[in-house]
């Protein structure tokens, strides 16, 4: 078992053999990136179950609705001031651009494992709307994408960096992206993939949290998967072996390193079944403490603050929630200390956003810059929120697929330094105690238990609460059924043409010329 102290960012020693990593090539058998390229640059659209090319479309359409808001911030617009416009005549651009706008504002969807979009959606639009693909070609190029992204995601899922820290997903969704697009074989994907991840990103979280530097979280790292393109179809040899290898990826960015889950069950086990889309920005963690607190508005009629310092009659505000949600606290309460806090901390503080969507009865983008951002009231509302851990809520989380729970179970008793490390011994017991039974062939009925449960007490002596254990949008049967329809929401909601929304049910249909159209129209 790996040493505690590599969950802390500090060097990993050598994989032994009794470590997950140890699925080493033997005869007859290929490297992990080998195996799992082969697969994805095979794949084609009638090998796509129909379900998962409408979880891509309304994917598509959430992060077009996610640039879209990222471009029409005053940093977004200094983004495309520096590096230019979403659609360029070079695609490897327009690739960066794209990824950097959707990323920067906490709307881009997640899955088991990783927070995808940025790369799996942004570089297949830029290409596919440079090379003319049709819209069967530009789903089946998200799928590939995520399921790559994904998987190499999930296998380092139980190491010290994870969602949008976790800078490999890019690596990796970027690179697959783009080489389905160009039909790539698979000897390409493979060198590819493994020039990619030859120096993957360590993010600072003092430049991610605190920085405009959190632009550049997947702008950087698609770049970077760009040149590995390049290069690869130039004739640059990748190891194939970067992923298991003692000297390699896993070793050093994996505490429990998960090297089957590359490979395992490919074609039947199908990690954009695990989607979960965002319906706020914020997160992570905090989203049903915000599904919560927009329900004990409407509920409590809560109205607008008279003056600055008002608190619409709030006297206190308790949120018991989970370890995954306290951990995620614990990170932004370092940098946010009232009006002015930087907002790459401020969308995962749950005291601020429960507050701003208890009083206004939403949480926009405008929410998290000036002046909404710096608003007395707000500030006063958010120093009286508390947080408590519910542990059944972390046992929950725990039997979920989404964000971790998965990886748990598969790493079984190697686990435990991994949780120590995330949630300390508190975490390490409450896992021992859930009942873990083997994960289906599939992932059709994968779930993210991220709950909470808020109440509110008023100073005239009213008190509700409200629990949620699936935020609106995460993994789950609501989202399974009604995906198509909260996404169609969320981009009219930041602004998004309606006739656009309408019409995304019909892209894997669409020709290239209308293709086009449509992903023009969306950005206009």
């Amino acid at each position: 078992m790996i040493a505690r102290g590599a969950a802390h960012g500090t060097p990993a020693p050598e994989v032994t053999a009794a470590s997950p990593t140890r699925r080493a090539a033997g005869p007859g058998r290929p490297a992990a990136l080998a195996e799992l390229a082969r697969w994805a640059a095979g794949l084609r659209p009638q090998d796509v179950p129909e379900r998962l090319l409408s979880l891509a479309a309304s994917q598509l359409l959430s992060q077009l609705a996610s640039i879209r808001a990222g471009a029409e911030q005053p940093l977004g617009r200094r983004m495309v001031q520096a590096f230019g416009p979403p659609f360029q005549d070079d695609p490897r651009t327009s690739a960066c651009v794209l990824a950097g706008l959707g990323s920067w504002l906490n709307l881009d969807d997640t899955a088991y494992a990783g927070h995808l979009s940025n790369s799996t959606v942004a570089v297949p639009l830029a290409y596919a709307h440079h090379r003319g693909l049709d819209g069967a070609a530009l789903l089946t190029a998200i799928v590939a994408a995520n399921e790559c992204a994904a998987r190499v995601t999930a296998a380092a899922t139980l190491g010290p960096l994870r969602g949008q820290s976790a800078l490999h997903t890019h690596l990796v969704g970027a690179t697959a992206g783009r080489l389905h697009c160009e039909g790539a074989d698979a000897d390409t994907w493979t060198n590819a993939l493994g020039l990619a991840l030859a120096m993957p990103p360590w993010p600072l979280m003092r430049a991610f949290l605190a920085s405009d530097a959190r632009l550049f979280n997947a702008f950087s790292p698609v770049r970077t998967a760009m040149d590995a393109c390049d290069a690869a179809t130039a004739g640059f040899q990748g190891p194939a072996d970067l992923l298991e290898h003692p000297d390699g990826f896993l070793a050093r960015f994996a505490t429990v390193p998960l090297v089957s889950a590359v490979t395992d069950g490919l074609g039947e086990r199908w990690h954009t079944d695990t989607l979960s889309f965002k319906m706020h920005p914020g997160g992570p963690g905090v989203d049903a403490a915000i599904d919560c607190a927009l329900d004990l508005h409407r509920e409590l009629a809560i109205g607008r603050p008279d003056n600055a310092t008002d608190t619409a009659g709030i006297d206190e505000i308790v949120v018991e929630t989970s370890l995954y949600t306290l951990a995620a606290q614990r990170t932004a309460e370092r940098y946010v200390d009232g009006p002015g806090a930087p907002l790459g901390a401020l969308v995962l503080h749950t005291p601020y956003t429960v507050a701003t969507a208890l009083l206004t009865g939403d949480l926009t983008v405008a929410d998290f810059t000036a002046p909404r951002r710096d608003e007395e009231s707000r500030w006063r509302t958010a120093r009286r929120v508390r947080l408590v851990h519910d542990p059944a809520m972390t046992r929950a989380l725990l039997t979920s697929e989404a964000p971790f729970g998965e990886a748990v179970r598969q790493a079984g008793s190697d686990a435990e330094d991994w949780l120590h490390g995330f949630g300390g011994p508190e975490l390490v017991e409450l896992a021992a105690a859930v009942q873990r039974p083997e994960g289906p062939a599939g992932f059709t009925r994968a779930s993210k238990l991220t709950g909470a449960r808020v109440s509110v007490r008023l100073s005239d002596g009213r008190t509700a609460t409200r629990e949620r254990m699936i935020p609106l949008g995460a993994a789950g049967p609501h989202t399974r059924q009604h995906h198509a329809r909260l996404m169609r929401q969320k981009f009219t909601g930041l602004g998004g043409p309606h006739h656009v929304a309408e019409a995304v049910a019909e892209v894997g249909g669409m020709s290239p010329a209308a293709l086009r159209t449509w992903t023009e129209a969306a950005l206009s």
